[in-house]
C-alpha cells in the first residue's frame, strides 16, 4: 500500500517511520521517500487504518488529513520523531 504524508524531511524521519511502522504485526516491508512524501508498505491491507493512525501519532499525518491546529501539532511531533530517528541510525 502506498501513503502520502506530511512533513518527511530527512534520513531520520525515514528511519523512525520504518522503526514506528515495522513494530505492527503484519507490516512485513516499510521504504521511504523522503522527497516525495510517501510511504510504501508491504502489509496486510485490513492494517491500513492501523498504519495511518500510527503514522499520524509520530507527526506524519496522511496528506490532507490534518488542517490549522491539528497540523501545527503534528509538524512538533514530526520534529521529535525526527530527531529520535537521527539518534538511532547514528
Amino acid at each position: 500500500m502506498r501513503i502520502e504524508v506530511e512533513n518527511i524531511k530527512c534520513g531520520g524521519c525515514a528511519s523512525s517511520i520504518r522503526k514506528g511502522l515495522l513494530e505492527i504485526e503484519g507490516v512485513d516491508t516499510v521504504a521511504v521517500d523522503i522527497e516525495g512524501g510517501v510511504v510504501e508498505i508491504q502489509a496486510d491491507d485490513t492494517r491500513r487504518a492501523e498504519i495511518a493512525g500510527r503514522l499520524a501519532s509520530m507527526g506524519y499525518p496522511e496528506k490532507g488529513s490534518v488542517q490549522g491546529l491539528k497540523s501545527a501539532g503534528a509538524k512538533a511531533k514530526s520534529f521529535v520523531s525526527c530527531a529520535v530517528g537521527r539518534m538511532d541510525s547514528e
